[in-house]
């Protein structure tokens, strides 16, 4: 893969290459990676620097702290994996003369089985902070994929990336037949509305929008990342319905408290869904 252009970061790719030679050197680490906005071209003044930090256990954790304090010139911590939740790892933020760089853990053996079962076309949802909707367990190949290798001495996360540059046909299949929850979620909503349940609605819609924006992605053979810009990103797909992103925008901002509101909201949910379907 090409480098990204250099944006926010006087140079990125500099600062990355510095980050990376070293942190090759401690214990357990096996790869770095650029990703996030600076490997996809859409990095702006206030981004950050995202590092993907791939190892394997034992990581010498301390070693880390150690070098991004060294690196900082301030005392730095790293979270030990899973000191940022189950699914978001470790890491650490540094401040750095060049600017923010974010160091993210991401364990090369977990990575790996997530490819395996997403080529088989297995996924699963998963609670994590800082995911309102969820972290759907193929963000682990979506990251490898569109990332830019910067350090990688045995080349196994270019191998990997490799087998993960094509999205895999099963897993398309299984996120765009995942729209049958969709449609559950929305029949389960219609239970609520008599009550004027409007939290209740408002979550079960919540819900459907995201599968539907997740399926128009697997669809066109768009990883996702994250939820940030899902549904606008949905809604410039080849194959979104007329104004996907402006209608589900309308229903996640607001549908209503009244049991006749609430009605009327899910009907236009029902609708945005038959055309994601293309019923």
């Amino acid at each position: 893969m090409t480098e990204p252009p250099a944006r926010g970061h006087a140079d990125p790719m500099a600062t990355a290459r510095t980050h990376a030679e070293a942190l090759v050197e401690v214990t357990g680490v096996v790869a770095v990676v650029v990703g996030g906005s600076h490997a996809s071209g859409t990095a702006d003044a206030g981004s950050d620097l995202d590092l993907g930090v791939y190892y394997r256990e034992p990581l010498d954790v301390p070693a880390l702290a150690h070098l991004a304090t060294t690196l900082t010139g301030r005392p730095t911590e790293v979270a030990a994996p899973g000191g940022w939740g189950p699914w978001v790892d470790g890491g650490a933020w540094l401040s750095t003369d060049e600017g923010p760089v974010d160091w993210i853990l991401r364990d090369l053996g977990r990575v790996t089985h997530e490819w395996e079962r997403a080529a088989r076309g297995e996924f699963g949802l998963h609670h994590q902070p800082g995911h309102p909707f969820g972290f759907l367990s193929t963000t682990y190949v979506g990251e490898l994929a569109t990332a830019v290798v910067v350090a990688d001495p045995d080349g196994e996360v270019r191998r990997l990336q490799q087998a993960a540059a094509r999205y895999p046909k099963p897993l398309r299949d299984a996120l765009v037949g995942w729209l049958w929850e969709a449609e559950f979620s929305l029949a389960v909503a219609r239970k609520a509305t008599g009550r004027g349940d409007a939290a209740y609605v408002a979550m079960c819609v919540l819900r459907a929008v995201g599968i539907m924006a997740h399926a128009l992605h697997a669809r066109a053979g768009r990883w996702v990342l994250n939820e940030k810009g899902l549904v606008a990103a949905a809604g410039r797909l080849p194959d979104a319905p007329p104004a996907f992103a402006a209608r589900a925008q309308a229903l996640c901002g607001g549908i209503g408290t009244t049991p006749a509101e609430l009605t009327a909201a899910l009907a236009d949910a029902d609708r945005l869904l038959a055309d994601v379907r293309g019923d």
